[in-house]
């Protein structure tokens, strides 16, 4: 089969960048041909890609890299704009919000893509295809397909809850011509498809819309002995250090750069083979992802956990202001660690909207909980990493070797891939209590052992510091037999329901307009229904 895939942006570093190469990678192994059009800009560099083509001049221009070509990367000509749906910095390219585009704007951008969809279609004649995203893409594949080929949808939440339901009246228009063709709508969760459905006021989507989650690669997420684990990670390091060395590759004012050196000099400051406890964050370093929460909380874990380290892995325009928030909470300026709060999202470019539940803890530290938190705050310079970007498949031996990871994203997610992969690795995956995230942990806590269950997951709120908190520390500290019953429940949930082979199954199935190959949207009542479903092609 024949595929046509229009992600439109980046193949490199979490979310649906993700998604769509593990996705193509997935198809290819399978023996389909692929078509992918993003805006990356180094597919050459990516194992599943065959071909690379762009455009010069208004004129398709393919390179192959090797036969026989599976996958082709194409790169469609757009301009100097790309409208995203979270403020982002791209190699070579101004990247601004959708909210802050003109109509003009957006129209360019849908008309580019639109033509360079027709150029790709002509020439490949797919069979069928699919769109990520609620805007634009399915709306590209409407004008650019018509009705000669079916297409499906998979929409990852980002668009839907950044974009479509902030300003309705510029982009439902949009969403609603982008999916009217659509065979059949993915969601990560029932908690995206509510989301959805109340957002378009369709009374005929639901019937098309089907659970389509990301997967798990896993192979690479999985369980390593500590020796082993720390091994990859020296690997990683001296890899990146020699990277380093040879660069001749100058920073671009990308959110995807990095400097190697750096982040090996991160990598080397873990202990893995000694004594300390390791605790991940990975993600987006943005206001939205809960960042904030696991600084403030990590004072309260190493009063009682003195060798637990936390390693936040990831990039994002909040960076800056995480590093002031834990010099801030180091230094015992609670004054400057306030400011910060009430800054909020202004200290990514957005408008000022104070953290309202960072700001309820620090007021309520008071007496002597106040002091020993300033306290032990005081190592937070020591006992907090900040490693910056690691590719996917970087990220996987340095999880490997962490004994929990934690997702406090205080705002919707589609599904909990990351708590996924931490499954995986078997790692004990703390998620915030709402969207898809909460449906992953129902998952999980089906299975492991009654107490570990209440370790899962936290409330989003004014106590959500503390919870954070207060589940690290029973989770390092319960007993030897417990935490070995916990991962081994982990991991085989993880590998039973998840899978890079099924989604992709799942995405052909969808893509052919087979509705009934595809498990339904789980009632309100059955929050764990998705645990209950396997791919089978």
């Amino acid at each position: 089969m024949r595929l046509l895939v229009f992600h439109g942006y980046l193949l490199h570093g979490t979310g649906s960048n993700v998604y769509n190469a593990r996705l193509v990678a997935a198809l290819a192994g399978q023996g389909h041909e692929v078509d992918l059009l993003s805006q990356e800009r180094r597919a050459e560099d990516l194992p599943f890609v065959d071909a690379v083509g762009t455009w010069q001049r208004g004129e398709a221009v393919v390179r192959v890299l090797r036969e026989p070509v599976h996958v082709t990367a194409w790169r469609p000509d757009i301009g100097n704009l790309l409208p995203v749906y979270v403020a982002d910095r791209y190699e070579g390219i101004e990247a601004r919000r959708f909210a802050d585009c003109s109509d003009e704007e957006i129209a360019a951008y849908v008309g580019a893509n639109v033509a360079a969809v027709r150029d790709v279609a002509r020439r490949a004649r797919p069979d069928a295809a699919l769109a990520n995203h609620l805007v634009v893409g399915p709306l590209v594949l409407a004008r650019a397909l018509g009705d000669d080929v079916p297409y499906a949808v998979k929409v990852h939440g980002s668009a839907l809850e950044y974009t479509v339901k902030p300003q309705p009246e510029r982009f439902l228009p949009a969403a609603r011509e982008g999916l009217e063709r659509a065979r059949v709508v993915l969601v990560g969760s029932r908690h995206t498809a509510q989301s959805l459905w109340a957002a378009l006021a369709d009374p005929q989507l639901p019937a098309r819309t089907r659970l389509g989650p990301p997967g798990v690669d896993v192979g690479a997420f999985r369980p390593r002995g500590r020796d082993q684990a720390a091994r990859e990670v020296a690997q990683l390091a001296a890899a990146l250090r020699a990277a380093a060395a040879a660069r001749t590759r100058a920073a671009t004012g990308s959110s995807f750069d990095r400097d190697p050196a750096a982040v090996a000099a991160a990598l080397e400051r873990l202990d893995l083979r000694g004594d300390d406890r390791h605790v991940a964050f990975v993600g987006k370093l943005i206001v939205s992802k809960g960042p904030d929460l696991l600084a403030a909380a990590w004072p309260l874990v190493l009063a009682e956990v003195p060798r637990a380290r936390l390693v936040v892995v990831g990039f994002g325009a909040w960076r800056d202001a995480l590093e002031d928030l834990l010099r801030a909470l180091a230094t015992g300026d609670l004054r400057a660690a306030r400011a910060i709060a009430e800054d909020g999202r202004r200290r990514e470019g957005g408008p000022r909207a104070p953290l309202r539940h960072l700001l309820a803890f620090l007021d309520g530290l008071v007496g002597g909980e106040r002091e020993r938190y300033l306290r032990a705050a005081r190592d937070l310079p020591d006992r907090v990493v900040l490693t910056g970007r690691l590719e996917h498949e970087e990220l996987a031996p340095l999880l490997a070797a962490c004994e929990a990871q934690v997702v406090p994203s205080t705002y919707p997610e589609a599904f909990g891939m990351v708590a996924a992969e931490a499954a995986s690795s078997g790692v004990l995956p703390l998620s915030a209590a709402h969207s898809g995230l909460a449906e992953v942990t129902a998952t999980l806590a089906a299975a492991v052992p009654g107490a570990a269950a209440s370790w899962l997951s936290f409330t989003v709120g004014h106590d959500a510091v503390r919870q954070i908190a207060g589940r690290l520390v029973a989770w390092l500290g319960a007993s030897a037999e417990v935490r070995a019953q916990t991962r081994e429940a982990l991991v085989a949930v993880a590998r039973e329901r998840y899978s890079w082979d099924g989604v992709a199954r799942g995405v052909v199935a969808a893509a052919r307009g087979d509705l009934d190959a595809l498990p339904p949207v789980p009632d309100a009542a059955a929050p764990t229904a998705l645990a209950t479903f396997r791919y089978t092609g």
